[in-house]
């Protein structure tokens, strides 16, 4: 695997959502625990397990925010494995790097990148993971294809990308309990703690209204990957899903 040398350029300067997410880092992780009572940490650690799975040479954390995913597969890697994070908000890396250091025995290479214009070599991921960020690439996101078309280009022929996201239950009771726990939790309590109202309700809307297993499945397919796989989580208000090169 290759990268570019030095900090590469980010392609696209002013995303929609990427002064949104320089502001909110101060509390993100407080508040990730206190409106998923906990929960995101338990469907986490199933995405870091696949990701690790099979013993693989390279795995990237795209838009790793604050760190949390390859944080917790550099606790459980073999040491063999080459771990990068990438993200385009500066002020996530810092919280993350600080996170990082000296508190996991692997070394985490973070990059400031930009998801639709990675700095790596075509083929050169075994895996590639994304925690909680899928629907941020793909939900109203008018680079949606030229994100999925990146990270397709980034895995190797037989790599997988691992998807851990909020999703869409099956069940109408659980869909309805779900959606109003985003309006009060997520939007509510998440705005009022935050300081920033604007960036919470963004989080609960795309949440509330992000696509069915079925509609990610046939965008995944329609990318280019071969197979797709999803898991519901929790009764359906999250997924783990993986899709084959």
């Amino acid at each position: 695997m290759h990268m570019e040398p030095g900090n590469p350029k980010v392609s696209r300067s002013g995303r929609p959502l990427q002064k949104m997410f320089n502001e909110v880092p101060g509390r993100y992780d407080l508040l990730n625990r206190v409106i998923t009572l906990r929960l995101d940490e338990r469907w986490r650690k199933l995405a870091a397990r696949e990701c690790l799975s099979g013993d693989p040479a390279s795995v990237l954390d795209l838009c790793t925010g604050t760190g949390d995913l390859v944080l917790r597969m550099a606790r459980h890697t073999n040491g063999r494995t080459s771990l990068l994070a990438l993200d385009y908000s500066q002020p996530m890396l810092a919280v993350a790097r600080e996170k990082a250091a000296g508190k996991v025995p692997g070394k985490i290479n973070f990059i400031h990148g930009d998801a639709a214009d990675m700095p790596f070599d075509s083929g050169s991921m075994d895996a590639i993971g994304i925690g909680f960020a899928f629907r941020n690439l793909t939900w109203k996101n008018r680079d949606r294809d030229n994100f999925l078309a990146e990270i397709f280009r980034v895995l190797k022929t037989g790599g997988k990308f691992v998807i851990i996201e909020s999703s869409q239950p099956s069940n109408k009771v659980v869909r309805s309990l779900f959606r109003f726990y985003l309006k009060i939790m997520v939007a509510g309590l998440g705005g009022m703690l935050s300081g920033h109202k604007g960036a919470y309700r963004y989080l609960a809307a795309s949440a509330r209204n992000f696509y069915t297993p079925a509609e990610v499945r046939s965008m995944l397919l329609k990318a280019g990957f071969t197979q797709v796989d999803h898991r519901p989580l929790s009764g359906g208000i999250a997924g783990l899903t993986i899709a084959f090169k």
